[in-house]
């Protein structure tokens, strides 16, 4: 997209701009960390306003009350709505270039590469040697695939999925898929056009009817050895480390990261902006509502060291047992004798 004034946007989105050139040109959506002189950036939460601060985007959306010490920026009740709207405007969706047979012309797949009838290769996309596509397999526009990928029947990669080399993909996962990014404005939710993509590092496996959402401007990525079991589900800008294990059920959301050999058990849930240290253990059925240290090992909802979760639930069992105790305790009724054998 070519570049757009301040005063353009503002006309766009609604709002003031304050500390700000009109004719300044903006030419990009970036991160507050990434950003630069030429992009715009939004502050979406008073806890990202020392960040905000520092950023060094040309043009911030935020709201009147923010404070961010004269940085330029365009005031607007709802910057995250402004935020969608900036990513439909900057990110419109790309439409499909498609090619008359299964494999797009200007695809290149190599001679040691099998695809199977029934198996599609987008536009630009790169195929390695000794890949395998199974029959049903879908791979979009501007994808890498290292060597020796196998991705099994119904696997679909979307547009710029990057693939290490020995990369497994069991049948019907979809990798790249848009993250659930929604900004919300009078009781409706507003799309936020995803712009990211996925990259997946070397010998990961990834199991059956998972999912890997792409992030809204950078990557999602899955770090070399990490193994995903079947119906997980990774939101979009997850960091998952090196040598990870990701059983059944588990949901990530998005933006959190996690370090290197940690294991998250059947059905853990770990919520969103998070971090996970390396080497930590998070139990089946568990739920993550905060940073955890390296080398833990929490279970429960919310979760807490293993050990005190084994603890409260010793208690728990024993509870009806105590209040009986106590009720009789207040009636003054003796004890009941104890039973012999």
């Amino acid at each position: 997209m070519k570049a757009v004034t301040a005063r353009e946007l503002a006309e766009r989105l609604g709002g003031s701009l304050l500390d700000c050139s009109p004719d300044l040109a903006l030419t990009e959506v970036r991160t507050l960390k990434e950003a630069g002189p030429t992009s715009v950036s939004f502050l979406a939460s008073a806890r990202y306003t020392a960040q905000a601060r520092e950023s060094g985007a040309g043009l911030l959306l935020a709201r009147p009350g923010d404070d961010l010490e004269g940085r330029p920026r365009l005031v607007m009740d709802s910057p995250y709505l402004g935020f969608a709207r900036l990513m439909a405007l900057f990110h419109p969706e790309p439409v499909p270039d498609w090619g008359d047979g299964p494999v797009h012309p200007t695809a290149r797949v190599d001679p040691g590469a099998r695809v199977a009838p029934g198996a599609s290769v987008g536009a630009r996309t790169v195929v390695g040697s000794g890949c395998i596509l199974y029959p049903g397999v879908h791979v979009g526009e501007d994808c890498i695939l290292g060597a020796d990928c196998v991705l099994l029947s119904g696997v679909v990669l979307y547009r710029g999925t990057i693939l290490g080399d020995r990369v497994r993909i069991h049948a019907n996962s979809v990798i790249g898929s848009d993250g659930f990014g929604y900004a919300s404005s009078g009781g409706r939710h507003v799309k936020i056009n995803q712009a990211g993509w996925v990259e997946v590092g070397d010998d990961v496996e990834i199991g059956a009817c998972s999912a890997v959402d792409r992030g809204a401007l950078g990557p999602t990525r899955i770090l070399s050895g990490t193994k995903i079991d079947n119906l997980c589900q990774i939101g979009h800008g997850v960091q998952i480390g090196e040598h990870c294990l990701v059983v059944a059920q588990v949901g990530i959301s998005g933006s959190t990261t996690i370090g290197n050999q940690v294991t998250l058990a059947g059905k853990a849930g770990i919520a969103g902006h998070l971090h996970v240290g390396s080497r930590s253990v998070v139990h089946g059925l568990t739920v993550v509502a905060k940073d955890l240290p390296e080398d833990s090992f929490v279970s429960g909802c919310p979760a807490r060291p293993h050990q005190k979760w084994l603890e409260s639930q010793a208690a728990l069992y024993r509870l009806p047992q105590v209040l009986k105790k106590l009720a009789r305790s207040l009636e003054g009724r003796p004890e009941p004798p104890e039973r012999k054998g």
